[in-house]
């Protein structure tokens, strides 16, 4: 990564933290219609609409109700009221798609066990209505705590309900990928959206590149139902060529992108028969959300200014 790009992503994750900055940008009209590319609204039903799209297109999902600034366990049970609301809309809507749950939103950051406690209720209802959660990793600080809580949700429910995702950026991931599938434990690969020190991760994007190959090996050589998520096409095709090489079906793993991005690969890939997951975040907390996509490609921010000078 070039000086310069290293340096905008750096500035863009730094605002992405500042409380005030989510504030303001929520009250901007232009900024939320532009931040649409990438969110499919502020409200279920905007996601709903989006969810059905894609699944006309063959599509499955992953919802994702964002809300990064749960500080109380009253807020908590309103996420954890949502997440009941959404599963049951997937059933009502016969929706193909699951949930994809953050710890932080459950009280991670302040109560360790209010999260697990609201985690077991959301993944308890998703087993009543044979669904699945998707635990999302988050930053490094709670990477051990996710996974501790992830263990203990499968060790109650089983792989059917609920899965962990890893980040190729951490130089623990490949020791994590082995030991999760060891124990069972269904994984989403990404390279990570989050922006980290090198006492624990790569700061090299070929090594991060290396690293995520290295762990799509270990999770396609398992067994186990697996989701690469990358709009990477080297990523993709290295993907192709390693199931081949296994004489994997086409349905023995899935490709997840995120909403908003790379729609031309996602029809690629289901054409070609894989399946594909698109991650489909929607809520009135966006921007800390919107801030990581820009920050995965700078160039992004050029896109955003001009349509946002548009009015």
């Amino acid at each position: 990564m070039d000086p310069t790009t290293s340096l905008s992503r750096s500035a863009l994750m730094f605002l992405s933290r500042r409380e005030g900055l989510k504030e303001a940008a929520t009250r901007v009209p232009a900024l939320g219609r532009v931040a649409r590319r990438f969110i499919a609204g502020e409200t279920l039903e905007d996601a709903v609409a989006a969810v059905k799209e894609l699944n006309a297109r063959g599509i499955t999902v992953s919802f994702d109700h964002l809300n990064e600034a749960v500080r109380t366990p009253d807020e908590t049970r309103a996420e954890v009221a949502e997440y009941l609301r959404l599963l049951a809309r997937i059933d009502q809507e016969k929706a193909r798609g699951n949930v994809s749950l953050k710890l932080t939103q459950c009280g991670l950051l302040f109560d360790k066990e209010l999260a697990l406690a609201n985690a077991r209720e959301v993944v308890a209802e998703a087993k009543r209505r044979g669904s699945f959660v998707r635990v999302d990793m988050e930053q490094s600080e709670v990477t051990q705590a996710t996974l501790d809580v992830v263990r203990a949700l499968h060790r109650e429910f089983g792989g059917k309900h609920v899965g962990a995702v890893l980040q190729s950026s951490l130089y623990r991931t490949e020791a994590d990928a082995k030991a999760l599938c060891a124990e069972g434990i269904r994984i989403r690969l990404c390279k990570g959206a989050y922006l980290e020190g090198p006492d624990v991760a790569y700061q090299d994007k070929r090594e991060v590149d290396e690293c995520f190959l290295r762990t799509m090996r270990v999770l396609l050589d398992s067994g186990l139902y697996h989701g690469i998520a990358t709009h990477d096409e080297r990523m993709i095709q290295e993907t192709l060529v390693h199931a081949k090489e296994k004489k994997l079906e086409p349905g023995a793993f899935e490709f997840q992108m995120l909403y908003g991005i790379r729609r031309d690969l996602q029809e690629l890939l289901v054409g070609e028969g894989y399946p594909v997951r698109v991650y489909v975040p929607y809520g009135k907390h966006w921007y800390p959300y919107f801030m990581r996509r820009l920050a995965e490609r700078p160039a992004n921010v050029w896109f955003v200014l001009k349509n946002f000078m548009k009015g």
